[in-house]
């Protein structure tokens, strides 16, 4: 089964701006969908965006006009490029990824990395 291991998380102000990339390997059929969802303590997992194989992104209300998500598919990647960040950012965003078509890629998940934002 692929494994998502994501990367560039960190503490930044608020109104700074954060990269996170995700690699997938050990794929054997194509990850057409994949993602990022964040928890925060207290409170579900919420997706935050995805984009399918042809580039169809879907985001959160939360974070469009902010956050912008992309991939690459001959390496295997997703970024979410995340500007001005709030302090209700701060989590953990999780990867995400399924051979489906879908706009809440899920069979397939990262161990996770954290975000701080400091007012």
């Amino acid at each position: 089964q692929p494994h998502l291991v994501e990367s560039g998380g960190g503490l930044v102000q608020a109104g700074g701006s954060l990269r996170l990339s995700c690699t997938a390997s050990g794929t054997i059929f194509p990850l057409n969908s994949m993602g990022w969802y964040r928890q925060t303590p207290g409170k579900q997992r919420e997706l935050v965006a995805s984009i399918t194989r042809l580039y169809n992104t879907h985001l959160a209300d939360s974070v469009k006009g902010r956050f912008i998500i992309s991939r690459d598919n001959d390496k295997n990647t997703v970024s979410l490029q995340m500007n001005s960040l709030k302090p209700a950012d701060t989590g953990v965003y999780y990867c995400a990824s399924e051979e489906g078509i879908t706009t809440t890629p899920s069979d397939y998940w990262g161990q996770g990395i954290q975000v701080t934002v400091s007012s």
